[in-house]
């Protein structure tokens, strides 16, 4: 998603002249369908459809293969000097891109929708790629169904029978039908409970990859924009504020205030939310605490509560300081969105009750956070 900002970033400056797009892949590919190139009239681009491979040679022939209006280009990055196919390069796979002119209703209705998805519009983009005696067509389907986009080319049979392929979820192969189906989605959503020093490279990492990050904190001298300028807001919210009750099923939040006290009331508001991912910063014992409490408050069972938590945070990459969690941080929540999580140390009920009954609650003193307004 960071390159869809980037993308949409340079086409708002003006000036650009070809979109590229990854269509389909054979073998081995750097990206995948639906990697995205924006080239500009001085030769600048932002995006990628390759690990570098094929980049130069493509902005550097876009201008002429599109004179005429898009075209399908291959491109092998096998390594054989007798391919009829350019671009031999070692990599092992071949790729088909989409090339076509910046300028026609169909590029600015998919250029839109990439801006759109940064707001939070959702939308699958539908197209008909361009071959013999059928240029490119296009059409944008809006997540109620409705189309918001479609070139004047395409029959009404088309874009019907499109819609229920797409409302019944059916696999459309580009290669067999010509037709082209991406989602566009909104970026990742990533709350950061907690403004100390150390949620700093979360927030970093986290707009690295072009997340939409929010920092929410009730301490207001810490939750401050100028301490997070890469965060996309920075808000004083407790637990029962309307900023903490705005968190979806598909968000992902981070619990990390460093105040007991903070931790247990947030942590009991956002469980019933039930985010995608929630991470709860801290040793174990204090989070068998956290947890039978919130636990308690809300009436489930710990096993319920274990079940929506991942605690200790983050993947255990190993490092220590910042940064190093950070990263165990980030990464954790990445697999867990991306569906690729395999093994995690988070609590088990049992791990809850061993902690409390070795005496956790004890080692664990109630103090006021150093950072807590008096």
């Amino acid at each position: 998603m960071r390159e869809g900002r980037q993308i949409v970033r340079l086409w708002r400056q003006g000036g650009a002249t070809a979109l590229v797009t990854l269509v389909r892949t054979e073998g081995s590919s750097y990206r995948r369908p639906g990697a995205r190139l924006l080239l500009g009239r001085a030769g600048e681009y932002a995006g990628t459809i390759s690990g570098g491979c094929l980049e130069a040679e493509v902005v550097r022939k876009a201008a002429w293969l599109i004179r005429e209006g898009a075209v399908m280009e291959r491109y092998s990055t096998m390594f054989d000097d007798t391919a009829e196919m350019p671009f031999g390069l070692g990599c092992g796979g071949v790729v088909d891109l989409l090339i076509e002119p910046v300028e026609t209703p169909e590029c600015r209705a998919v250029l839109a929708a990439l801006d759109g998805a940064l707001g939070g519009d959702e939308v699958t983009v539908l197209t008909w790629l361009p071959r013999t005696g059928r240029r490119l067509e296009r059409a944008v389907l809006a997540a109620n169904g409705d189309f918001t986009f479609a070139s004047e080319g395409l029959t009404e049979l088309e874009l019907v029978k499109a819609r229920a392929n797409v409302l019944l979820k059916a696999d459309i192969d580009s290669s067999d039908s010509g037709v082209f189906v991406e989602r566009i989605v909104a970026p990742q959503r990533l709350f950061v409970l907690g403004a100390g020093d150390d949620a700093k490279p979360v927030v970093s990492m986290a707009a690295l990859l072009g997340w939409s990050v929010l920092v929410m904190e009730g301490r207001a001298q810490m939750a401050r924009a100028d301490r997070f300028p890469e965060a996309e807001r920075v808000v004083v919210a407790s637990a029962g504020s309307s900023e903490i009750r705005s968190i979806r099923h598909d968000d992902a939040v981070v619990l990390m205030t460093h105040s007991y006290e903070q931790d247990r009331e947030l942590l009991a508001a956002v469980l019933p939310l039930r985010p995608r991912y929630l991470g709860l910063l801290g040793a174990r014992h204090r989070s068998s605490l956290l947890v039978s409490e919130a636990a308690a408050v809300l009436g489930w069972t710990v096993g319920a509560c274990c079940d929506r938590i991942y605690a200790p945070v983050g993947l255990d990459l190993g490092g220590d300081g910042p940064e190093a969690i950070a990263l165990a941080v980030i990464a954790e929540v990445q697999a867990c969105c991306m569906g690729k999580l395999g093994a995690s140390r988070r609590l088990s009920p049992q791990d809850v009750e061993r902690n409390l009954r070795e005496g956790g609650a004890a080692r664990y003193l109630q103090k006021q956070c150093a950072l807590d307004v008096a």
